[in-house]
C-alpha cells in the first residue's frame, strides 16, 4: 500500500457502468470516467462513493408521457468485494455502523483504482441508519446532511480503516466537504486544543482539493447550521461562520472553498461564472472530459486500433484519425446508427422504426427547464416543413425529470406528446431510462447532437463531447466546454452568441431566438451538407475527432488536476 501520496477522490454519485446505479446524470459520469482515467495512467487514486440500493430511479413513461419512478433492480453483494473494516459516524445523536464494499477499476495498463461504496444497510444499524443509503437524491434537507456526513466523515475514516494514507483528498462537488470537518477534529485531537487556530485551517488546506460542477445558485447546498450541529454534532467549526459560510447557514461550496488549497470549475466559463458567484475566492479552471475507450463505440474503436494502435495510453493521438480510409469511418458510423435503431425497434416492440439513411438529431439530458427539451420541438410546422423540402428528419429524445421537479416532469409530458403527433411526417421517438448504455447508444448513433441550455447555466457538458469522439458534430449553444470546442461549420454549429446570458436577457426572447437559429441552421447548413455534400460531411466526422475527441479525455483532465491541484 502506498503511503503518503494516495489521492482519495470523493463523489456522491459515481457512474462506472449502467448496471451499476449509483449515479443519475453528468457528475457521477464524469466521476467514473475520471476514476477510469487514473486507472489507465498509474494515477494513485482511490475514490468513494455511497452504496444506493435503489439507485436513482428506474423511470417509465405511460401513454400520456407521465412519468413514474420504480426502485433499481441489482444485487452489490454480488458484484463487489465486502472489506472487512466497520467504522461509526455520529448521526443523529448516536454512531452509525459504517461498512464498505469495494470494486477494483483496471486501467489499460493493468493499474488498480479501487472505489469503495459506503454502506449502512445491515443488522447493526437501527432501521432509519439502515435506510440512510437506499436511494440518491431522495428526501429532505436533513436526510442530505445525513447522506453527506456519511459520505465524508463515513468515507475519510473508512479509508483510513483500510489502511490508505491519503495525501490529497479531493472533493468532487461540495457533497463531500464533511471530510474537512473530520480531519480538522483529527488535528484538534493530536494537539489536544479545543479551539480552531490557524494551523489547524493551513494543515486541512494542504490536503484539500475541490471542484465545482453548477453554475446555479440552487445547485449549492445550502443547510441551517442549527440542522448541522442537531444531525452531526456541536463541532467548533459549527461556531465559525468565516469558516461554514453564511450568517446561521452552512454553504457546503463555501465551506469546501474555505478549507482548499486548489478549487477548480469545470470549463474556462464556468470559471468565470463561479469567480462572480463566489467573489473573494481564487477559482481556476480545468475543463471536464470523458474516458474515450468508454465512449468510443465498437465500430470506432476497431477502426482506432486498426489504424491508432497507441490511442488507448495516448488519447491525444487520435489526432491522427485521417489515417482512417473515408469510407471505413462513414461506415463504422452507419453501423452505430444501424444499432442504435435495431435497438429502439426492439425496445418499442417494432412500433418504431427508424430509416438508417435518414438524419437523426439526438437531445439526451435531464429534463428541467433550463436545458430547455422541447426547444426543437417548438415550432413542429417549421420543422416538418424542412424535412419536406430539404430531406427527411429523425428526432430522438431522452432525459429523466428528478421525482420532485414538477417542471421537469411536464416537459417530458408535452415532448412525448408533441413527438407522437409528428407521425409521418418527422419521425420521432421518446427512449425511457436514460442511463449510461442507452448514452453509449445515442452519441454513436445519431448524426447530430443537440444541446441547447440557456448560457451561462451549462458549466461544461460532456454529452458533446462523447458525440465528438465517434464522429458526429454538435449543434450547441455557445456555452461550457462547446465555447472552447466550437469551430463553426468544421466540429458543427452554434446557436446564440456568446454574449447570450440569462441573468441579463428575458428567457422568453432568448428561448424564440434560438430555436429560430436552430431551424435556420438545419435548413440552410446542416441537412444541405449531410444530404448533399457527403465527402465535406465525412471531413467534419474527421475533424470533430482529431480537434475535440482527441483533446476533451478524461485522460488530459487527470493529468492536469495531477500537475495543477494533486501536486502542489
Amino acid at each position: 500500500m502506498r503511503t503518503g501520496h494516495d489521492i482519495a477522490y470523493f463523489s456522491l454519485e459515481v457512474g462506472l457502468e449502467g448496471s451499476i446505479p449509483t449515479y443519475s446524470g453528468g457528475l457521477g459520469i464524469l466521476a467514473g470516467d475520471t476514476i477510469k482515467a487514473a486507472a489507465d495512467i498509474g494515477l494513485p487514486m482511490l475514490a468513494v462513493t455511497l452504496l444506493y440500493r435503489e439507485g436513482y430511479f428506474q423511470q417509465e413513461l405511460d401513454d400520456q408521457g407521465h412519468q413514474s419512478e420504480h426502485p433499481a433492480q441489482w444485487n452489490p453483494e454480488s458484484m463487489f468485494t465486502l472489506m472487512s473494516p466497520r467504522i461509526t459516524v455520529p448521526i443523529d445523536g448516536r454512531e452509525v455502523v459504517v461498512r464498505a464494499f469495494r470494486q477494483n477499476v483496471i486501467g489499460v495498463n493493468g493499474h488498480v483504482v479501487p472505489v469503495y461504496y459506503l454502506d449502512t444497510d445491515f443488522a447493526e444499524n437501527d432501521e432509519a441508519a439502515r435506510k440512510l443509503a437506499g436511494r440518491l437524491y431522495a428526501g429532505d434537507s436533513d436526510h442530505r446532511i445525513r447522506q453527506e456526513c456519511l459520505l465524508g466523515i463515513g468515507g475519510r475514516r473508512m479509508v483510513r480503516a483500510i489502511g490508505h494514507d491519503v495525501g490529497c483528498f479531493h472533493m468532487n462537488e461540495g457533497h463531500a466537504c464533511f471530510l474537512t470537518v473530520d480531519l480538522l477534529s483529527e488535528y484538534l485531537c493530536r494537539h489536544e486544543i479545543h479551539q480552531i487556530r490557524h494551523d489547524a485551517l493551513a494543515d486541512v488546506r494542504s490536503r484539500c482539493v475541490f471542484t465545482t460542477h453548477t453554475p446555479l445558485p440552487a445547485g449549492h447546498d445550502r443547510f441551517a447550521i442549527e440542522r448541522v450541529r442537531a444531525i452531526i454534532g456541536d463541532h467548533p467549526v459549527f461556531h465559525r461562520e468565516d469558516i461554514y459560510g453564511e450568517q446561521h447557514v452552512l454553504n457546503t461550496t463555501k465551506l469546501a472553498l474555505n478549507l482548499s488549497k486548489f478549487a477548480n470549475a469545470v470549463a474556462r466559463r464556468h470559471g468565470e461564472v463561479s469567480r462572480d458567484m463566489f467573489p473573494g475566492y481564487n477559482i481556476e479552471s480545468i475543463t471536464n472530459g470523458i474516458h474515450a475507450s468508454t465512449w468510443a463505440c465498437q465500430p470506432m474503436r476497431d477502426l482506432f486500433d486498426e489504424y491508432i494502435p497507441h490511442w488507448r495510453r495516448r488519447n491525444d493521438e487520435l489526432r491522427l484519425v485521417r489515417h482512417v480510409p473515408p469510407a471505413r469511418l462513414w461506415q463504422a458510423h452507419q453501423d452505430a446508427k444501424t444499432q442504435l435503431h435495431t435497438y429502439i425497434a426492439q425496445q418499442t416492440g417494432g412500433n418504431v422504426r427508424l430509416d438508417p439513411e435518414a438524419f437523426t438529431i439526438v437531445f439526451a439530458r435531464r429534463a428541467t427547464e433550463y436545458k430547455r427539451m422541447a426547444l426543437l420541438l417548438s415550432d413542429t410546422r417549421r420543422l416538418e416543413r424542412i424535412a419536406a423540402t430539404v430531406g427527411p428528419i429523425q428526432v430522438i429524445v431522452a432525459g429523466k425529470a428528478h421525482p420532485h421537479d414538477g417542471v421537469g416532469r411536464e416537459i417530458l409530458r408535452q415532448v412525448h406528446e408533441t413527438l407522437r403527433g409528428m407521425e409521418g411526417k418527422v419521425r420521432g421517438v421518446f427512449l425511457p431510462n436514460y442511463n449510461i448504455d442507452l448514452a453509449r447508444r445515442l452519441v454513436a448513433g445519431c448524426d447530430v447532437w443537440l444541446n441547447n441550455p440557456r448560457p451561462p447555466l451549462e458549466a461544461s457538458g460532456t454529452s458533446g463531447m462523447k458525440a465528438a469522439i465517434n464522429g458526429v458534430p454538435s449543434l450547441s449553444t455557445i456555452d461550457g466546454w462547446w465555447i472552447e470546442g466550437w469551430v463553426e461549420g468544421v466540429t458543427g454549429w452554434g446557436i446564440g452568441t456568446r454574449e447570450d446570458d440569462i441573468r441579463t436577457q428575458k428567457p422568453e426572447s432568448m428561448d424564440h431566438r434560438h430555436a429560430e437559429e436552430i431551424y435556420d441552421k438545419l435548413e440552410k447548413f446542416v441537412l444541405p451538407r449531410y444530404y448533399k455534400h457527403r465527402e465535406e460531411w465525412i471531413n467534419m466526422m474527421y475533424a470533430c475527432i482529431e480537434i475535440n475527441g482527441s483533446y476533451f479525455t478524461t485522460e488530459r483532465m487527470v493529468r492536469e488536476y495531477a500537475q495543477r491541484a494533486y501536486a502542489l
